[in-house]
């Protein structure tokens, strides 16, 4: 592999040239081909005056500035994402908060047999996150026209949206990857409650269609909310607004999105063990759905309605005041949630997949 003369190896080779030294000598010496020799005395010169001619003379202070800015230049010039659609079809969806792997996926969803889109999410990852790619070259430039104190020269910027940097597109925000456990389950005494190892195995394999997990996401000061469902096949989410965090809140919000649901579209629901789920068997009494519950600080026990809260949570941070958020504004949010593209689907979104249960037979 080819490698750049380093500024010792300049600095030696201008007193070598100096002494007399021929190309070949100065190649032996440094143990380089006689081409890289000619290749760098050539390219790295610089003309200065001397008496009243001009003449083009090796200086190595010159040359390795001149060198350290070709190389930087070089790097500006690469596509950073392997090409140029790729690279604006990951900044645009990036901006709607697709994680990389949705991005990664939906495009060899879309181009089959079209190697030229294809990326690998890691890839995306290490854009956003490494120090020398944590930057867009366009956003360094809308840097500068923003903010007059940026100096002209090379800035390293992290400027892509609204001078937000890359990561802030991620559902957490992260500004290094790391991994953060999620909320614990309380321990509430819940009448008539139903184990989740009692539940069918055809539930936990995600074999069959109309089974959803519910929780809820309690906003500020622990009185107004949202109450959850995601459907297991599909990885549809549903969520509705709670006034209060009890009983009273929790059937009129499952109300809504179970209500208008056909029966084999609201088979069964796991819950954790949070007080206003005790209201439970009244689903099973208004629409005949089994009821389980997971165990106590067991979340991952429903990871998928978990996964789609703190997605939820990208929109409506802790200590939201759920009072003051519209109900087109939820709305938007969840139809938003439900039109990505999911790895475990094949990268068809959950509203496709359920909507191709929903018309089956």
């Amino acid at each position: 592999k080819h490698k750049k003369l380093t500024g010792t190896e300049r600095n030696l080779l201008s007193d070598w040239k100096k002494q007399g030294l021929s190309n070949e000598e100065c190649a032996g010496r440094l143990n380089r081909h006689v081409s890289t020799i000619g290749r760098e005395l050539f390219r790295n010169r610089v003309r200065v005056i001397i008496g009243k001619d001009w003449e083009y003379i090796y200086e190595p202070n010159h040359a390795q500035s001149v060198a350290m800015e070709r190389k930087q230049n070089a790097w500006f010039a690469k596509q950073p994402l392997k090409n140029k659609k790729i690279y604006s079809y990951v900044h645009k969806h990036l901006r709607m908060s697709w994680s990389p792997e949705q991005i990664a996926g939906r495009l060899r969803h879309i181009h089959p047999e079209d190697s030229s889109w294809y990326i690998c999410h890691e890839t995306i990852y290490q854009y956003i996150y490494k120090k020398k790619t944590d930057m867009t070259k366009q956003g360094i430039l809308d840097a500068r026209i923003m903010d007059r104190r940026l100096s002209k020269g090379i800035t390293v910027a992290t400027v892509t949206d609204y001078s937000r940097p890359l990561y802030e597109f991620l559902r957490r925000k992260q500004v290094r990857r790391r991994k953060r456990g999620g909320r614990k389950s309380q321990r509430v005494r819940i009448p008539d409650r139903v184990s989740i190892h009692d539940r069918p195995a055809v539930i936990a394999d995600r074999k069959q269609f109309g089974h959803w997990e519910g929780d809820s996401i309690v906003g500020k000061g622990h009185l107004t909310g949202l109450h959850t469902e995601y459907e297991r096949l599909s990885s549809l989410t549903r969520f509705e607004r709670m006034d209060r965090i009890n009983i009273e809140g929790f059937t009129r919000a499952t109300d809504k999105i179970f209500g208008r649901l056909p029966p084999k579209a609201r088979l069964s629901v796991t819950f954790d063990n949070g007080s206003e789920n005790t209201g439970h068997v009244r689903l099973k009494q208004q629409y005949g759905m089994n009821t389980y519950f997971a165990d106590p600080y067991s979340a991952w026990q429903r990871g998928g309605n978990e996964n789609a809260n703190l997605w939820i949570r990208y929109y409506f941070p802790k200590k939201t005041d759920f009072s003051t958020i519209t109900d087109d504004e939820l709305k938007d949010v969840e139809r938003e949630l439900n039109n990505r593209p999911r790895k475990r689907l094949g990268f068809m979104t959950p509203q496709e997949v359920f909507i191709k249960y929903i018309n089956l037979p």
